[in-house]
């Protein structure tokens, strides 16, 4: 067993045209044993955002901070601290923080998946 700060984790910074003022973590992954899944945190500024994409695994997130929107189904879906987001493989989706804190949001994916 682990238990750790995740904060205390280094986070890769993403500021550009696809992604801005985004920082991702790596919680849980391959370094750690894990063979099933990849957890991993993504901190999202207010009127930060990252990339539309699609690709073949799904997602299960957590919303633990904030609030914001996701897209999914060709459309912006309001979400907030407390919500769980489900998107299934192949379908386009983005996050955007819409309110003025901090959007922290927990991100598993399968351990096929890239980590981060």
């Amino acid at each position: 067993m682990k238990i750790f700060e995740y904060s205390k984790i280094k986070p890769t910074m993403f500021d550009n045209e696809e992604m801005k003022s985004v920082a991702g973590r790596v919680i849980i992954g391959k370094n750690d044993g894990a063979k099933n899944f990849c957890m991993r945190i993504f901190e999202i500024a207010p009127g930060g955002f990252t990339r539309k994409h699609t690709h073949e695994w799904e997602h299960e997130m957590f919303v633990h901070a904030g609030k914001g929107e996701f897209l999914g189904n060709g459309k912006w879906n309001s979400a907030k601290a407390g919500d769980a987001v489900f998107v299934p493989m192949n379908e386009e989706h983005q996050i955007r923080n819409t309110g003025e804190d901090l959007l922290v949001v927990i991100c598993l994916v399968p351990s096929n998946a890239p980590e981060l």
